[in-house]
C-alpha cells in the first residue's frame, strides 16, 4: 500500500473534529483554563453522539420486539 504525504511526515489522519481539537491542543498549555473547556467540550460531544446510537438502538429493539413485520393487504383483481 502506497504511504500519503501526512503519512511520510508522521501526521497522523484525523477527522475534522478530531483535527480541530488536536490543534487547540498543541496552542494552549495542558494545565490551562483553556484545556480545562475544550476537554469537557469533548465529553459533552461524545455524550451528545451516544445519545443519538442509543436513540437508534432503542427504535430498532422496538422494530423487532413488534415482528418488524410489514402487514399484507389482500386486494381483489377482477
Amino acid at each position: 500500500m502506497t504511504k500519503g504525504k501526512s503519512e511520510e511526515s508522521g501526521e497522523s489522519l484525523l477527522c475534522p473534529v478530531g483535527r480541530f481539537f488536536a490543534d487547540l491542543e498543541k496552542r494552549s498549555g495542558k494545565k490551562s483554563k483553556f484545556f480545562e473547556h475544550l476537554t469537557r467540550s469533548r465529553v459533552e460531544f461524545f455524550k451528545a453522539v451516544r445519545s443519538v446510537v442509543d436513540e437508534k438502538i432503542e427504535t430498532l429493539e422496538k422494530r423487532d420486539a413488534a415482528g418488524g413485520k410489514k402487514r399484507v393487504t389482500k386486494i381483489k383483481v377482477e
